[in-house]
């Protein structure tokens, strides 16, 4: 058996693992937003309706399903138009480079998410494909 061969064989497990690193630092934002834990003074006096207060809520319910895997592909289509909307509206204004705007973080998860959204949940989900 090739070291490719070899490789490829443990695709779904690297996915799973992906799927749920980047679940649990996406729900940070949620619970920091709609919580304070952990504390971010930005998110101080956070309004539930409001821009900020509705990325709060899909970060956390959405985090939560990609973490357990459940409507994975759904739910990181919708995560990663999110992540797009707020590169574009509030880091691609101050320049075109996400080092620069501090968009970079945006960017990257909505990249993630459109893999996910495209590739499924990989093992250890409640969407995984036998």
């Amino acid at each position: 058996m090739s070291l490719s061969s070899q490789m490829l064989s443990y695709r779904p497990y690297v996915l799973a693992l992906l799927r749920i690193a980047a679940a649990l630092m996406f729900l940070q934002h949620g619970t920091a937003k709609l919580f304070g834990y952990p504390h971010v003074a930005m998110f101080d006096g956070l309004q539930l309706v409001s821009l900020l207060g509705v990325g709060g809520l899909l970060e956390l319910v959405g985090g939560a399903l990609l973490l357990v895997g459940w409507k994975t592909r759904l739910v990181a289509f919708l995560l990663s138009g999110e992540m797009a909307v707020a590169y574009f509206w509030f880091h691609a204004g101050s320049g075109f480079w996400p080092i620069l705007n501090k968009g970079e973080l945006a960017a990257l998860y909505s990249f993630v998410f459109l893999y996910f959204s495209v590739s499924g949940p990989g093992k250890f989900s409640i969407d995984a494909e036998k």
